[in-house]
């Protein structure tokens, strides 16, 4: 037992649950904390240039792999209420990140004092604990109880306010004496576990849904295992793309209205059995709900109760970490097949590569301006398999995960369902600081682009590189979309006449120069010849000079990217690519089937 500041303790506390870096933005009332960072000396720092960046920062920390936890620093007011986002992007796709946040002295709380607010009220609706700390003391047991609340259940963030006088104030801690919490995590019974592949065994035509519960809680290789065992299709949300590698003989993609592939709806359309794993049954995914559940039976296992239900009523709900279900189901189904118990659906599993082969959408565009598919076209033959892919929101988005190919878990990092513009450039900053040695690629739409663009400044500084896809179109392009609704193209455009770099031609920000005034490299790109030796050029630079190297593709101005309501009436507004000659033969008939 040792006599010391809180702060020092925290600091202790942060190094025993395994932080080894943090994200933050100084300030005069977290100073405190900072002077225990510095004594210390073995948690490093990245200095943000924005309080909202630090916060998706700690996300792409905690997104690049299990068991990460971020963590951001800032003053309670304003750096606070600029995280405010980054705590909803976290909360809303069940992500652990910590924000510490420095408050006005007690004696100065709710007295309107300079950058005083009460933030822990403003991040209680986005957050799973939000606590202003008023008695040093509690330090320990708030911290403790704040990284067992993170990572248990349904992971979520924590916002933990510190006053000042709090911070520096003295206690009695012995780190050797604080042990992390240990969780538990909920797994299915054996009776549940036979209660589904009971299910299974009694379905014609059954796939597997894997959510990103799948690969949050390390379940990916189980999964394909599982997949391989049973040989039945695999279909994946935006949050699972990658538990299963998309070039898997299993992997039938990703389903629903926006982010998804035609043949992954026309065979979820044609199931009768959906084993959601992980998943959350977002509307991007589902749409209409009458059409996508009529004529099939649907099973939710998912680590949080208060999950099962909450869309929908399943036919079978599971309270269950996922791995450990996947890991029990592969288990029973192994001795269903020994035992004789269950059939085979090889022809069934033809079926759906019939429909993986035929129905893929057109890319092989040559069109200057570029063609959006065109450049995702180059993605995939430029980066390679090892790659990892972080964007957040837009067509760019959108088509991004129509078109590119995922085969690692935690491969795929994306605002999934808060989809906050600007996300991109800090979430890549902390997947890269957590995993330098992954093969990074970012992509963003050129309004995302502008959100947060200081940020490269801080990859520059801390030698971060990877490379930054921008599909530019000067447009708001989502929204334009959506506005033909409204019969209407209003307030979405961002070209104008650039006096300054008449190079861009009407598209208007000289996003080169941005970038290099920075810190970072850029390469623009207007011809699809030269897309490939671009990329690859850009990867080389990146690891030469480890900063970032933007690649901006000038699009054409207006694209309309596939969606819509429902997973039977996505609107294709390009012909499907032609058959390879290769392609599988049908052995079954390709409609939908419907009970």
């Amino acid at each position: 037992m040792a006599r010391m500041r809180v702060v020092d303790a925290i600091v202790q506390i942060l190094a025993k649950e395994g932080v080894t870096v943090t994200f933050g933005i100084p300030g005069a009332a977290i100073n405190g904390l900072y002077s225990a960072l510095k004594a210390d000396g073995r948690i490093g720092h990245i200095l943000a240039r924005h309080g909202e960046a630090q916060s998706h920062m700690a996300e792409g920390y905690t997104r690049a792999k299990v068991g990460n936890i971020g963590v951001c620093l800032g003053t309670s007011g304003p750096a606070g209420t600029d995280m405010v986002t980054g705590m909803y992007s976290a909360m809303a796709d069940s992500l652990p990140i910590l924000c510490i946040t420095g408050q006005v002295p007690t004696p100065k709380l709710d007295k309107e004092d300079f950058q005083g607010v009460d933030i822990a009220s403003i991040a209680a609706p986005v957050t799973k604990y939000a606590k202003t700390v008023l008695e040093p003391a509690q330090i320990p047991g708030i911290f403790q109880k704040a990284f067992y609340l993170m990572r248990e259940g349904r992971p979520g963030p924590v916002l933990i306010d510190l006053p000042g006088d709090v911070q520096t104030a003295e206690i009695d801690f012995d780190v050797d004496a604080y042990e992390p919490i240990e969780v538990h995590k909920p797994v299915a019974s054996d009776a549940q576990v036979t209660r589904l592949i009971d299910l299974i065994a009694s379905a014609e035509r059954p796939v597997l849904l894997a959510g990103g519960g799948v690969i949050q809680s390390d379940g990916s290789d189980a999964l394909v295992d599982l997949a391989e065992t049973l040989g039945i299709p695999v279909i994946s949300t935006l949050m699972g793309w990658g538990a299963i590698p998309d070039d898997h003989v299993l992997s039938q993609g990703m389903a629903g209205i926006q982010t998804s592939q035609q043949y992954a709806n026309a065979t979820l359309l044609a199931s009768d059995l959906v084993v959601g794993i992980g998943n959350r049954w977002a509307n991007r995914m589902t749409g209409d709900l009458s059409v996508f559940r009529e004529g099939r039976k649907f099973v939710h296992v998912d680590v949080e109760p208060s999950q099962i239900g909450r869309v929908f009523a399943p036919d079978l709900g599971i309270v269950s970490d996922a791995k450990a279900l996947i890991v029990k189901l592969a288990d029973k189904a192994r001795e269903y097949k020994e035992a004789g118990k269950l059939a085979d659906w090889g022809v069934w599993a033809k079926e759906c590569d019939v429909r993986k082969a035929t129905m893929q959408r057109k890319t092989a565009f040559e069109n200057v301006p570029l063609k959006p598919q065109r450049v995702y076209q180059a993605m995939n033959e430029a980066f390679g398999r090892d790659t990892r892919y972080v964007t957040t929101i837009g067509l760019s988005q959108i088509q991004a995960a129509q078109l590119l190919h995922v085969y690692k878990h935690h491969h795929w990092l994306d605002a999934g369902q808060a989809g906050p513009l600007g996300w991109t450039i800090p979430a890549a900053i902390g997947a890269c600081v957590a995993d330098p040695d992954t093969p990074t690629v970012a992509l963003s739409g050129d309004f995302d682009f502008n959100f947060l663009i200081e940020e490269l400044a801080v990859a520059a500084q801390f030698n971060v590189p990877w490379v930054h896809v921008l599909v530019n179109n000067a447009y708001l392009g989502l929204i334009r979309q959506s506005q033909r609704a409204f019969d209407m193209d209003y307030c979405v455009q961002l070209s104008f006449e650039n006096i300054n770099s008449p190079e861009t031609e009407g598209y208007g920000v000289d996003y080169v120069k941005v970038a290099e005034g920075l810190g970072c490299k850029a390469i623009r790109v207007r011809k699809p010849e030269d897309l490939v030796p671009a990329f690859k050029r850009a990867r080389e630079i990146a690891d030469k000079l480890k900063v970032p190297v933007v690649v901006e593709c000038v699009l054409e101005r207006v694209t309309n990217v596939s969606m819509g309501a429902a997973l039977d009436s996505v609107n294709e507004f390009e012909p499907l690519a032609e058959a390879p000659e290769d392609a599988p033969t049908a052995v079954l008939p390709l409609e939908p089937k419907r009970s």
